[in-house]
């Protein structure tokens, strides 16, 4: 029962040694940097109907995650 315990304490790590993985979050961290703040934005307006300036928040903490993103992946050496 102790070692179910230890086990499940561990936590889950994203394998960055896998292509699947670095290609899937280069390409979302390229979305979400370059596509947030436009497309999202345009979306958010124009298609939700939501307002303008919750729509430039989203828009630019959808920036700042693509930012983060890049950076977690420049750090592990993903991204060279």
């Amino acid at each position: 029962m102790a070692k179910e315990k230890g086990r499940s304490r561990t936590s889950v790590r994203l394998d960055l040694s896998s292509r699947f993985w670095k290609t899937f979050l280069v390409v979302l961290a390229a979305f979400l940097t370059f596509a947030g703040p436009t497309y999202m934005v345009y979306v958010f307006i124009n298609i939700l109907k939501i307002d303008y300036a919750v729509s430039m928040v989203s828009g630019f903490v959808l920036f700042i995650v693509g930012l983060a993103l890049i950076w977690y992946l420049i750090k592990n050496k993903v991204i060279s």
